[in-house]
């Protein structure tokens, strides 16, 4: 199948209906969508449906402690589903920016731009009324989460915890008054085409200048503790970068305790000064490549004998980094060259072929250009697009 033959082309008979999504029933409904529209494309990979209910339940996710998400469905005529949108109000965001910056997540729709413009409107009109002045997204439901519109690379899967869409949804924002805000990369770096010598040489002159700079790995045995201090160092490391939003302490906590289920501690690191944590970085195997086999998002069942299956004969060959911070006062001295050196050493000798850095914003002009000198090849590009209400 072609990208762009992701879904067949339809046009949706008016009126459009746009309803708030309330209650379990259209809530089932409202997580359902996806599954159904790429129910026959090769490349989207379904995250678990108990995952996404999790997200958008108010009683288990620590985001409604700052945060509102309204989902909306769209109907055509004879009342089938055909999109949906959530529009979202971050907290955090709005305290740390005070910018009237709304968002919307979680969109879907049929290849038809009346349903977009529908759903689009009905989550302007509801950000309006709790006195925001401007939509951004796709969040979902925020930075920290999955965020960002594929809009190149439609022809492969995405890594853990990115995410898909098909391509005409970038049209679809920028007809409706949107435009794009920012720019992030996927680089995809392989070992058969990995450039590690001129690395090699920088960071053994950061390892002399840096003496009392040490590199472990996650203490399992501390787990709560070691997510503690991460979680410093990443709201420090990442506090300046475009559209950062720190995480709560309830956040990191539940993020970390979906994390422990899947992370490798001998790939993830911690640079300490003298004992003291300066630095992290955290490589995830691509669950992905072993979820894209459980095409119903359930576990039961037969989806978690698949996903154990395709795990168990060598599914996952890839890994993805998606965090990695120095703390403000070390920045400049080419610390992160240490933990990208030893994130792929260790990666090659624990079996992984790729690894990929994703996303780098495109204002991060250092480390882009790192990752190209070290072998690095964009795969995917995603964006965050804007409009005023």
């Amino acid at each position: 199948m072609e990208a762009t033959e992701t879904l067949p082309e339809v046009r949706v008979a008016p009126p459009v209906q746009v309803m708030p999504v309330r209650g379990r029933r259209l809530l089932r409904k409202f997580i359902d969508l996806p599954y159904r529209l790429y129910r026959d494309n090769p490349y989207w990979v379904p995250p678990l449906r108990r995952d996404v209910a999790e997200i958008l339940s108010p009683r288990k996710s620590p985001f409604f402690e700052h945060g509102q998400i309204q989902p909306f469905l769209a109907l055509d005529a004879s009342e089938r589903i055909v999109g949906r949108i959530a529009a979202i109000v971050n907290g955090m965001h709005l305290k740390k920016y005070n910018d009237g910056v709304g968002f919307f997540g979680f969109f879907e729709c049929v290849p038809d731009f009346a349903v977009a413009e529908a759903l689009f409107n009905a989550a302007a009109d509801w950000l309006r009324r709790q006195g925001l002045q401007h939509m951004r997204g796709p969040t979902n439901p925020s930075l920290n989460d999955m965020a960002g519109l594929l809009v190149n690379g439609f022809d492969r899967a995405p890594s853990i915890l990115m995410p898909y869409n098909p391509p005409y949804y970038a049209d679809f924002l920028e007809r409706a008054g949107f435009t794009r805000v920012m720019t992030m990369w996927a680089y995809y770096v392989h070992k058969k085409y990995l450039k590690a010598e001129k690395l090699e040489r920088g960071v053994e002159l950061v390892r002399r200048r840096n003496p009392t700079i040490t590199l472990r790995t996650l203490d399992m045995r501390r787990y709560d503790e070691e997510a503690r201090t991460v979680l410093d160092i990443y709201n420090e490391a990442w506090s300046e970068n475009w559209g950062h939003v720190p995480m709560t302490e309830n956040e990191f906590q539940h993020l970390a305790r979906a994390l422990k289920q899947i992370v490798d501690p001998e790939l993830v690191f911690i640079l300490e000064d003298d004992g003291y944590p300066v630095g992290f970085s955290l490589l995830l195997p691509n669950l992905n490549q072993a979820l894209r086999h459980a095409r119903d998002g359930r576990l039961f069942p037969f989806g978690l004998i698949k996903i154990l299956l395709a795990a168990k004969l060598g599914a996952i060959y890839e890994t993805r980094m998606p965090l990695m911070g120095i703390r403000k006062k070390y920045h400049g001295r080419g610390l992160d060259a240490l933990l990208v050196l030893e994130t792929i050493q260790r990666g090659k000798r624990r079996g992984y072929e790729a690894c990929e850095m994703s996303w780098v914003l495109d204002t991060n002009k250092v480390l882009l250009n790192a990752l190209e000198h070290l072998g690095g090849v964009v795969d995917k590009e995603y964006a965050l697009f804007e409009k005023p209400l």
